[in-house]
């Protein structure tokens, strides 16, 4: 028997995708510090937690885009037993960097081409649907400058052509604008927040169809909150110093026509796993239309995941994987961030979350 609900008053639409978070932190003012006390149980455990809360979101599907050893892994099988709900989940496995590099504490440190090549086929061996690769430095490790860029193109390109080998994607985490064409030169498939792009960047980021995932959920919450909440004075300087230089990118690239899959960063401080779709209201305030902000969030980062041919649409041959909202986000983008508005959550054709109040 076919099921039948009166949705007047609401909107339908695909299940959102986050195509960048790390479920194994919460979004406290100290991930590193936070995962280095965690043991693999309590990681495993807070990684459940969040994905339960990024569903209820409205969330369908996510990207883990770095956990530590075995973590994202271990969910998903619990997961497949049934132990616990979770979004559709693309995991990376460890992000890949260099010797002392971006997230190095977290990471799985590698140097030449044969060292990211092993590295690469170490984690698609454990089940990685991606390969994350580090080709700058990042925000939250000490010391490190955000422009600089780490892997060579020479190295990247070794750890993406093991990925396209095995039919998997790869992205890099890259914010100088070296690091950025030097990613796009190697071949990723993302380029995962972009801050300091150029108009270079953007030019070859067209010629190849590179995904941009902007996350400016991640360098706004840091701003917002700042010192006084208790992040580090460097990671809040870092943040301040890129912010603007960001807003500005993405407008650019936006405008030239980049494509563009929606990331959060969610485990960074004070992005919380729960309000993922925050980044549609950032998109549009950059200037983006509210229909494309939500094709961005689900057509657009099904196409970028490889997996437009079952979800990311509601159309005829596809997932039964959409998310009812009470209200309308064409009208209204904010409705996405009140929780309470996320009515009814189905992955796959399975009722995940179900807040209707219908008797059936």
């Amino acid at each position: 028997m076919i099921e039948k609900r009166d949705l007047s008053g609401q909107t339908v639409v695909p299940g959102f995708i986050d195509c960048h978070v790390h479920l194994r932190n919460d979004g406290v003012s100290d991930p590193r510090a936070q995962a280095a006390a965690d043991s693999d149980a309590v990681a495993v455990l807070r990684s459940a937690r969040n994905a339960r809360r990024t569903l209820a979101a409205g969330v369908t599907t996510i990207r883990d885009c770095g956990s530590r050893a075995g973590i994202d892994f271990a969910l998903r099988q619990a997961a497949a037993q049934g132990l616990c709900a979770t979004p559709r989940l693309a995991l990376s496995g460890v992000m890949i960097c260099m010797t002392g590099g971006h997230g190095w504490s977290l990471g799985l440190e590698a140097d030449g081409p044969d060292g990211v090549r092993r590295a690469a086929r170490g984690q698609l061996k454990a089940g990685a649907d991606n390969v994350k690769l580090v080709a700058s430095g990042g925000i939250l490790t000490p010391g490190s400058e955000i422009g600089a860029p780490q892997f060579t193109v020479e190295e990247m390109a070794a750890g993406v052509e093991e990925a396209h080998r095995a039919g998997k994607t790869a992205c890099a985490h890259a914010h100088g604008t070296t690091a950025i064409k030097n990613a796009v030169r190697a071949g990723v498939d993302s380029i995962e927040h972009g801050y300091l792009i150029d108009d270079e960047g953007i030019e070859m980021m067209l010629e190849r169809g590179t995904y941009l995932v902007a996350t400016s959920s991640a360098v706004r919450n840091v701003v917002r909150h700042g010192v006084a909440a208790g992040i580090r004075p460097e990671v809040v300087a870092k943040a301040e110093a890129a912010i603007e230089h960001h807003i500005d990118g993405f407008k650019r690239a936006y405008k030239a026509g980049v494509k563009m899959a929606m990331g959060t960063d969610s485990g960074v401080p004070f992005t919380d796993h729960g309000n993922n779709l925050d980044e549609l209201v950032y998109l549009v305030e950059m200037g983006v239309p509210p229909i494309e902000a939500i094709s961005i969030a689900t057509l657009n980062s099904a196409r970028l995941l490889r997996m437009d041919d079952r979800i990311g649409s509601l159309e005829a041959g596809k997932r039964a994987d959409f998310v009812v909202i009470d209200g309308d986000p064409l009208s209204d983008i904010t409705v996405l961030q009140d929780r309470n508005r996320i009515r009814l959550v189905v992955v796959d054709g399975q009722t995940m979350v179900d807040e209707s109040g219908f008797a059936g």
